[in-house]
């Protein structure tokens, strides 16, 4: 394994949970699952663990970073949360959503986990080996999806050890994630508006028109994103024999998202299919119509994301 690292993969029982406590304490790098995607997790209090996170995926310096926390309590000591944030998170954490919310000066979190802005993004994830790992450590964890900047999330441990084996410390093998896309996040605005940063599992209803921020305030906003490397062609009616072909519902493919037209099943196997494109001798990627509706929309996202050339 070429790299910097021998890569250790931990099984998923209280022998890695400790391993990989005891590797986030001496500011090195996990790989971890969460129910969306693989999270690559650091201290987020450490200057130095946060720059290894954006060294090893080779992520810009401006594009800030989800802290997962372990409770409330934790929580409310790194950021302001208004009424509107503490509704939202009482309706859907621990669960898919990450809010975006004024930091507070005294939080003790890393510069760069905000990218030096005064908001930060938090999460309490729903999946029991992250929040196993939570509860052993006494520090707030920064967590982007495991794979090197640009490219295809993770959802499985081989696909973060095909990104990033050799330049992380190990990952802790919880099998598939569930979810099969990031975490919806919503920018908790002044007077209690919201507005939608990236779609996601939770659907939520801002009940007004989106407040516009500047420039990128959360992870999955830049136009390219989780690239496979070669050109992906959306909403195809027809394909080529060299096409590789991402199918759904009554459109067959060399991977289909599902073959029953579950929206569900298509987010968990999304990346997973993708995965499959890249590594294909086809030159393209072609991909069935899906619906805009549901978790459709953040499937369509990360699609379009994929499909354009990187600037």
């Amino acid at each position: 394994m070429v790299g910097k690292y021998a890569t250790e993969t931990l099984l998923a029982d209280k022998g890695g949970i400790d391993r990989a406590a005891a590797i986030l304490r001496d500011g090195g790098l996990v790989a971890v699952p969460t129910e969306t995607v693989y999270g690559l997790a650091a201290r987020a209090d450490d200057d130095r663990a946060v720059a290894r996170i954006y060294e090893a995926k080779g992520r810009p310096s401006f594009n800030p970073l989800i802290v997962h926390v372990r409770d409330m309590k934790q929580a409310r000591r790194l950021a302001q949360l208004t009424p509107e944030a503490e509704a939202l998170a009482a309706a859907h954490w621990p669960g898919s959503l990450t809010l975006v919310v004024p930091r507070k000066a005294d939080s003790g979190l890393a510069d760069a986990v905000t990218a030096g802005l005064p908001t930060v993004a938090l999460r309490m994830p729903d999946h029991p080996l992250m929040r196993a790992l939570l509860a052993e450590v006494d520090f707030p964890v920064a967590a982007p999806s495991a794979n090197r900047s640009g490219f295809i999330s993770p959802t499985s441990a081989n696909h973060v050890l095909a990104s990033l084996g050799g330049r992380i410390d190990a990952v802790l093998d919880g099998g598939e994630c569930r979810s099969g896309v990031e975490s919806t996040i919503v920018a908790v605005r002044e007077f209690g508006q919201l507005e939608i940063l990236r779609p996601g599992p939770v659907t939520i209803a801002t009940g007004q028109a989106p407040v516009p921020g500047d420039g990128i305030e959360a992870p999955g906003q830049l136009a390219s994103h989780y690239a496979p490397g070669k050109p992906v062609r959306l909403n195809a009616a027809e394909v080529a024999p060299d096409d590789f072909t991402i199918g759904f519902g009554a459109m067959p493919g060399d991977c289909t998202l599902s073959a029953s037209g579950d929206l569900e099943e298509a987010a968990a196997r999304l990346y997973a299919c993708l995965h499959l494109g890249a590594a294909s001798e086809k030159p393209r990627i072609a991909v069935a119509p899906i619906p805009e509706e549901g978790i459709g929309v953040a499937i369509n996202d990360r699609l379009r994301r994929a499909a354009t050339p990187p600037d």
